[in-house]
């Protein structure tokens, strides 16, 4: 039998060396016309002379999606109310909800820049960067775990996460962001900030286990994570189909691939302490003994016959609990160009199969013909990537990252596939707008504030979320591309939270720093791996904070995100689905999250107001924005009645509350 595996093995090996590595810049004149390929284009925005066109279309945002629009034979909505209004553009930009003060100050603001002020006012909130860090933490699958079996906790992962709230917040400019994540440690390894941004690098999930870890494939699969993800969140294009064997439908070449991760060759794992000396001492001979004996155990497990390796694996998992806590630390990555990684093209992406190597280079369908490789031990190597994604002649940079504001403002991009620019992704509804707009985020130095400001200024987004052409343009325009009007959307998991924690008064608006940890189900705590690192906050205020501060494991979603979509940071999340299903009507209704916080509500409700007709007005107007309908007002005074001070009568009204799609959709 042994034999055979080895006549098989060697068989292999013989047919991936003879596998051909594709020419530079051997690319077919079809290949490179696709419109995601082409050169960006700057417009001219149509122009209008008559009314109600002249009226509607004073943007160019405006100009262009009205001439998509007359061409389809449709028209734009009326514009929504200023309480709808306000509550949508507030939980756009800063994901919580407006207070009953904020809606009345703008209702009677009549200025003629009364929009235009809270445009701005929200876009300089600190909770700008927190709603917007939080759809980059998506694409980039971030988490504060490896994932897999083990799903070992990454203690100073948070730091990221901050990096990337305050980028936002101080409007960083987006060729920065991108150079700063991809090779902060080459632009200069002195700067913390910038040894935090480049942890970018490390944010994948990673395979460990006890004492059989096989270095290379782990090490394969780090690379594979660094790569992928430069196709996924920076360039919108899934290069990592082309692992294993050429892109099935785009035209990335496997050699392509290997080049492009070329660039990651030389980084590797820096957790730069940043504990005194004396500590780090303290703390090295506390570990010492414990190393020492992982070594002598690991050293018996490479040698032990089968039967006494898992008594040895169990032996070595609870040496894990004998370490001291790991010294606070920067997470970041270093190159080291002596333990470059030689890369070669895989066949079928087996790392057991090496074929020829390769130096790197960026995406050769990007780049003129025939050019050349760089070694892979040449200076900066992801700086070099990072200038080649932030030029302004990429076609796709721009593009990708105006369509990703797009899409969070709208509910879907311009091109609805927004990791997928490529021919199985959808084409832009509005190819001049969609250049137009990219355009004006390169002119404008790259920042994404003007960017916001530019589409929220616009009567498509003021537009009303119901169209008194409803049934035609939904025969024409099912999808709202052309956006008729506007889409109405569930609150997403951790705005329904905040949400939650802000009208009942709860909300704990402390920013930054560690992520904190809840009481959960201790069934949920059992399933874990390592149970006893679950360890809630002694501080309870902590459990008040928003969600982007709670701590993102890749192992333990809790349910109420769960159920309400949050994805699970295993692969870069380009968009949110918005299921509808019973168990989040039972999640509402019976669980711990939605219970405790009504009652909170009702505490509130009781406190604030007087009588019943005063209570639900004022219940309406924290959760919904709005005041009760006459019907709503009429159903909530019959069931409260006379037990209007009745505070578990109250707690239930403020849950029914929470179940109101008023509470938990946007208009």
């Amino acid at each position: 039998m042994k034999c055979y595996v080895v006549i098989f093995s060697a068989a292999m090996m013989l047919a991936a060396s003879d596998v051909p590595v594709a020419p530079l810049g051997v690319y077919t004149a079809a290949e490179r016309r696709h419109w995601a390929f082409q050169p960006r284009k700057d417009p001219t925005p149509p122009a209008f002379s008559a009314p109600p066109d002249k009226a509607w279309a004073k943007s160019p945002i405006d100009a262009f999606l009205l001439a998509g629009l007359k061409k389809a034979g449709l028209k734009p909505a009326p514009p929504a109310g200023r309480a709808t209004l306000l509550r949508r553009v507030t939980f756009d930009l800063t994901g919580l909800p407006p207070t009953p003060q904020e809606i009345d100050a703008f209702i009677a603001d009549k200025s003629p820049n009364a929009w235009e002020k809270v445009v701005d006012r929200l876009l300089a909130s600190p909770h700008y960067g927190e709603q917007w860090g939080r759809h980059w933490l998506d694409v980039v699958r971030f988490a504060e775990s490896d994932g897999y079996e083990y799903d070992m906790h990454r203690p100073d992962a948070w730091r990221y996460r901050d990096y990337v709230v305050r980028s936002f917040n101080a409007d960083k400019p987006y060729n920065e962001f991108v150079r700063e994540q991809l090779a902060g440690d080459e632009i200069d390894a002195r700067n913390p900030a910038l040894l935090v941004a480049s942890g970018f690098n490390r944010l994948g999930p990673l395979r460990k286990n006890a004492g059989n870890q096989d270095v290379a494939s782990s090490h394969n699969e780090v690379l594979t994570e660094m790569t992928n993800i430069v196709g996924a969140a920076f360039l919108g294009v899934t290069v990592g189909c082309a692992r294993c064997h050429d892109h099935k439908f785009d035209p990335f070449r496997q050699s392509d691939y290997y080049r492009l991760q070329a660039h990651f060759a030389q980084a590797q794992p820096n957790d730069l302490v940043l504990a005194s000396e004396q500590a780090q001492t303290d703390w090295k001979a506390q570990a010492a003994p414990v190393e020492q004996e992982r070594r002598r155990l690991q050293m018996q497990l490479r040698r032990a016959p089968d039967a006494e390796k898992a008594k040895l694996e169990l032996q070595l998992e609870a040496l894990d609990d004998k370490m001291p806590a790991p010294l606070e630390s920067i997470y970041s990555v270093t190159d080291e160009p002596a333990k470059a990684s030689p890369i070669q093209v895989l066949f079928h992406g087996d790392y057991l199969s090496p074929t020829a190597k390769v130096g790197m280079r960026p995406l050769g369908i990007l780049l003129p013909e025939a050019a050349p490789e760089a070694p892979i031990d040449a200076a900066a190597p992801r700086l070099k990537l990072a200038e080649w994604i932030a030029d302004p002649a990429n076609p796709l940079t721009a593009r990708v990252m105006v369509n990703r504001v797009w899409q969070y403002h709208f509910g879907t991009g311009l091109v609805s596939t927004p990791n997928d620019f490529g021919r199985m992704g959808t084409r832009p509804s509005n190819p001049e707008l969609f250049d137009w707009l990219a355009s004006r985020l390169v002119e404008g130095g790259w920042r994404i504030k003007p960017i916001h400001r530019l589409i929220l200024l616009s009567n498509a987004y003021r537009q009303s979320s119901v169209s008194p052409i409803e049934k035609l343009a939904m025969e024409k325009d099912s999808e709202n591309a052309l956006l008729w009007k506007f889409s109405h959307r569930r609150l997403e998991a951790e705005e329904l939270r905040d949400a939650m924690l802000a009208v009942s008064g709860r909300l704990n608006l402390k920013a930054g720093g560690p992520s904190f940890m809840t009481p959960i189900d201790p069934a949920l705590v059992l399933s874990l791996k390592r149970p006893q690192y679950w360890v809630p906050a002694r501080d309870k205020s902590e459990y008040d904070r928003r969600t982007v501060y709670m701590i993102y494991k890749r192992n333990l979603r809790l349910p109420f995100e769960e159920v309400f979509d949050a994805p699970d940071t295993l692969l870069s999340c380009a968009r949110r689905e918005q299921s509808t299903h019973a168990p989040q009507a039972l999640e509402l209704l019976n669980g711990q999250t939605s219970n405790e916080l009504a009652a909170a509500f009702a505490g509130r409700i009781l406190k604030e107001r007087a009588t019943a007709a005063e209570r639900i007005d004022y219940a309406f107007r924290m959760a919904a924005g709005r005041r009760p309908t006459a019907s709503e007002n009429s159903l909530a005074l019959k069931f409260l009645a006379d037990e209007a001070g009745n505070p578990a009568r109250v707690k239930e009204f403020a849950l029914a509350v929470f179940n109101l799609n008023a509470f938990l959709y946007v208009d």
